[in-house]
């Protein structure tokens, strides 16, 4: 039974200090990697030169992980970074998923390889490999560039995160970009992926050898950082940070159909007077997610979640922070597909400085958004009644 609003209370509490809040927040202590630098990147806007100019920059490998690589105009920036780097002699990688880039004509990933760039598909759907193992998708974005910087985020390469000065739909989206000794990591995880997908030994082994660790940064490089590649450990993590918040949770998330245990995290967060934002999409490129999503709605208002809708253009971030200190990054959804079947990567952090910039970050986009209010949702009109009905049915499927 749903609790009674004005029996939550209403005044978060006040902000607790970094002793108190960073052990709490740790799954697993010794996953924090110490001593690196980390840059939020908004939007394709920002995301997309950075990691170009990364790319050309590069000196030995480049391992591009993307769920999307469109042949468009952005794929194919990308695609001549890729290439002129690979004559010159740098290693250059890229994985991407079979079901994800399925409407990228496969000439254009063959005129790569003619150029020496390796590009593989991630689970190729032909021949039939059985319906379970078809819906194991790759939906990691990750760049990593001489062990020395990567990228982790939500952006796929494709023109619908690029700006609409350069033809793109401007989707709203978050990177982190990293150097520093958790690079190393990363491309671990890149390479693991690499090897499940590629049968052959000797092509196996002809990836470069890692780099060791990259030494700690300068005197700003001091923020620890852990990365997830496993589902169930990222939704651990989400978990217990929700049930240890004593100030705020800001979640922001393109498709949102949690499972009964991030809704009952963010219940019990709110019992303790935490004050719950969430800030989800308006509108969709997944209508069937968006309305299974708001059915959810009714229950999180009554508890005196507050919910805020994106407006514009589509919204695909998915990122949170909690109490000012503890946020992520990274591919995940929370819903049940990247709970049980995709393949994902979220960076994590505990810092307080970075805290506050994202934090900031999610305050600044409120103005971007509609809060859907108790009122205004019991006013909505009965066919989306009927929609969120009918999708919510589904909604461990989605």
């Amino acid at each position: 039974m749903d609790a009674d609003p004005a029996s939550v209370p209403s005044s978060p509490v006040p902000p607790p200090t970094l002793a108190k809040v960073e052990p709490r927040y740790v799954v697993e202590p010794r996953a924090f990697v110490p001593s690196n630098e980390v840059r939020f990147l908004r939007d394709g806007d920002q995301a997309y030169p950075a990691m170009l100019a990364a790319i050309e920059g590069a000196k030995r490998f480049v391992h591009l992980e993307s769920y999307i690589f469109a042949d468009d105009g952005t794929g194919h920036r990308f695609a001549r970074a890729l290439a002129h780097a690979a004559e010159r002699g740098v290693e250059v990688t890229v994985l991407y998923d079979a079901v994800g880039s399925w409407t990228t004509h496969r000439g254009f990933f063959k005129a790569m390889r003619r150029r020496g760039v390796r590009a593989r598909a991630f689970n190729p759907v032909w021949p039939w490999p059985g319906l379970l193992r078809t819906f194991r998708r790759d939906h990691r974005k990750l760049l990593v560039v001489d062990g020395e910087v990567a990228f982790v985020g939500g952006i796929n390469i494709s023109d619908d995160w690029a700006p609409r000065i350069d033809g793109g739909q401007d989707w709203r989206d978050d990177v982190m970009r990293l150097e520093g000794p958790v690079v190393a990591g990363l491309d671990g995880v890149f390479r693991a992926t690499w090897r499940a997908v590629v049968q052959n030994v000797a092509e196996r082994l002809q990836l470069r050898a890692p780099v060791t660790p990259s030494e700690p940064c300068g005197p700003r490089g001091t923020h620890a950082v852990a990365t997830f590649a496993a589902r169930k450990a990222i939704h651990k993590a989400y978990v217990h940070a929700i049930d240890a918040a004593e100030r705020s949770v800001f979640i922001a998330s393109s498709y949102f159909v949690p499972d009964r245990a991030i809704l009952h995290a963010l219940r019990r967060a709110r019992r303790r007077g935490v004050e719950v934002r969430l800030m989800l999409p308006g509108v969709s490129d997944h209508y069937s997610v968006l309305m299974a999503g708001r059915a959810l709605y009714g229950r999180l208002l009554r508890w005196g979640v507050r919910v805020h809708e994106w407006q514009n253009r589509i919204f695909h971030a998915k990122t949170a922070v909690i109490d000012g200190c503890w946020g992520t990054m990274g591919s995940f959804n929370l819903d049940r597909w990247s709970l049980h079947f995709s393949h994902e990567l979220n960076a994590v952090f505990s810092d307080p400085e970075l805290g506050r910039t994202l934090e900031d970050s999610f305050r600044n986009d409120l103005d971007g958004c509609l809060e859907v209010t108790l009122e205004l949702w019991k006013a909505r009109p009965r066919w989306r009644r009927l929609m969120e009905w009918f999708f919510g049915r589904f909604d461990r499927w989605l």
